[in-house]
C-alpha cells in the first residue's frame, strides 16, 4: 500500500511498547482483574497489536478509511492517514479494548477497537456488532456508539474476533468507592487525563437518572425487547462532566431481546400485558441499576437508598418519550402509573422475589440482592408516592 500510516503501540497511560520490548512476548491477562493467565489462551501484548494492526489494514485500510471519512463528513484516502496509534485500555471479561487514534494533518481522531480473544467475547462480536448497527439505525438517540466493521484476524494459531465503533471522547469509566475523606461510600468516576474524582449527591442521582433514563427509551411496549446483560460492575455506562454536569453513553449492547415471550400470538398485545411486561421491566431496571463492584474489581456492591430517586425519574421520563401504542386508551405514562399505583407494597415484594428467583442461581450478585431486596421495595414505594 503507498504511503501506508505508520503504526505505534501503547498501553493505556501513553506508555509505548516496542516489539523488542520485555512485555511485547508477554501474555495478556485474560481478565480486569489482571490476574495471571490461566485460560489456556496463549495471545501475547504483540499478538494483540499485531491483530488490531491486521484488521485496520484489511482491504486497503477500508474500514478505519470509512470511518474518518464518517467523521470528517467527507471522503477520505487510506494516504492521508499519517499515523495510527493503538491504545490497549483495559483487559475485560468479554473484550480488550483498544483506543484507536488515528492521525490526519496533525488532528489525533479517536475510534474504540473491541477486540475479542476468549470464547465468551468472539461469541458476542457479530452479535453486539449487529445489535449496535440495528439500534442506531431504529432508534437514533446518539446513546449508542456507531459501528464501521467487523471481522476476524487469525495470529499464531489465535482466531480473534474485532470490530471498530465510536469513541466517546472524554467519557470515563466510574464505579462505587469508599471516599477516604469521610469514609463514605460514593461514585468516583476514572479520569486517567485529569486525575479521578467522586461525585456530589446530586450528580450521583443524576448519573442514576440519565442511564434509567437510556434504558427506557430502548425498550419497545409491544414487542417487550429491551437492552439485557448490562452491568455497571463491567463499565457499560461511561460518564463526562463539564461545568459540574454530567451527561451518560451506553458503550455496548450484549443482548436485545423480551425478557419473557409474548404467547398471546398477538402482534398488538392487550393493556394488561403491555403494563405486567412493562412492570417487570421497571422493576428489573430499578434492581440491577442498584449493583456495581466496589472500585470495579472489588465485592459486589448495593447502592445507596438515594439512588431510587433517580432511576424512578429517568424511567418516567423515558416512558414520557414512547410513541403511542395502538393498545393503550391514554398516555402510557399515565397508565402505568395508574397500574403501579395500583399494586401493593406486598404485590410487589413477591413479584420482585419471583424475577430474582428466576436469575442464573449461580450469579454473585444473587446474594447481594437478597440481602436488600425487600428495603428496596419499601424504599421504592415511598419514592412513587412522593412523586
Amino acid at each position: 500500500m503507498l504511503n501506508a500510516p505508520q503504526f505505534k503501540y501503547f498501553l493505556s497511560h501513553k506508555n509505548p511498547v516496542q516489539k523488542n520490548s520485555l512485555i511485547w512476548n508477554t501474555l495478556l491477562p485474560m481478565s480486569r482483574k489482571q490476574q495471571p493467565n490461566d485460560s489456556g489462551i496463549c495471545v501475547s501484548y504483540g499478538d494483540y497489536f499485531t491483530a488490531a494492526r491486521n484488521f485496520l489494514e484489511q482491504g486497503r485500510s477500508e474500514i478505519i478509511t470509512r470511518a474518518v471519512s464518517q467523521h470528517m463528513h467527507r471522503e477520505v484516502t487510506s494516504q492521508e492517514i499519517e499515523e495510527i496509534r493503538i491504545f490497549l485500555e483495559k483487559h475485560g471479561e468479554f473484550y480488550h479494548p483498544a483506543r484507536i487514534e488515528t492521525m490526519l494533518h496533525g488532528t489525533a481522531i479517536p475510534f474504540v477497537l473491541n477486540v475479542a480473544i476468549s470464547d465468551a467475547g468472539k461469541n458476542c462480536v457479530q452479535r453486539e456488532y449487529g445489535l449496535l448497527k440495528q439500534l442506531n439505525e431504529d432508534l437514533p438517540f446518539s446513546f449508542l456508539p456507531k459501528v464501521y466493521g467487523q471481522g476476524y484476524v487469525s495470529v499464531t494459531g489465535n482466531e480473534i474476533g474485532m470490530f471498530l465503533g465510536e469513541w466517546f471522547q472524554g467519557y470515563n469509566e466510574f464505579h462505587i468507592s469508599l471516599d477516604p475523606a469521610d469514609e463514605k461510600y460514593k461514585i468516583v468516576v476514572w479520569d486517567h487525563e485529569h486525575g479521578n474524582y467522586f461525585l456530589t449527591d446530586d450528580q450521583a442521582t443524576n448519573l442514576y437518572r440519565q442511564a434509567a433514563r437510556i434504558l427506557t427509551r430502548y425498550y419497545n411496549v409491544n414487542t417487550f425487547e429491551q437492552i439485557l446483560s448490562w452491568h455497571h460492575a463491567a463499565g457499560d455506562f461511561v460518564l463526562k462532566c463539564q461545568n459540574n454536569r454530567i451527561d451518560l453513553k451506553l458503550i455496548t449492547v450484549r443482548q436485545y431481546r423480551p425478557l419473557f415471550e409474548n404467547d398471546s400470538g398477538n402482534e398488538n398485545p392487550d393493556v394488561e400485558l403491555i403494563l405486567e411486561a412493562l412492570l417487570v421491566f421497571f422493576l428489573n431496571l430499578t434492581i440491577k441499576m442498584r449493583l456495581d463492584r466496589l472500585d470495579g474489581v472489588g465485592e459486589i456492591v448495593w447502592s445507596d437508598d438515594t439512588s431510587v430517586d433517580g432511576i424512578l425519574k429517568g424511567f418516567f421520563e423515558g416512558l414520557a418519550l414512547k410513541p403511542p401504542s395502538v393498545s393503550i386508551p391514554g398516555p402510557l405514562i399515565d397508565c402505568f402509573r395508574n397500574h403501579l399505583l395500583s399494586c401493593s407494597q406486598s404485590d410487589l415484594i413477591g413479584l420482585s422475589q419471583a424475577m430474582v428467583d428466576a436469575y442464573n442461581s449461580h450469579s454473585p450478585e444473587i446474594p447481594v440482592i437478597k440481602k436488600n431486596l425487600k428495603r428496596h421495595v419499601k424504599v421504592l414505594v415511598s419514592t412513587i408516592k412522593q412523586n
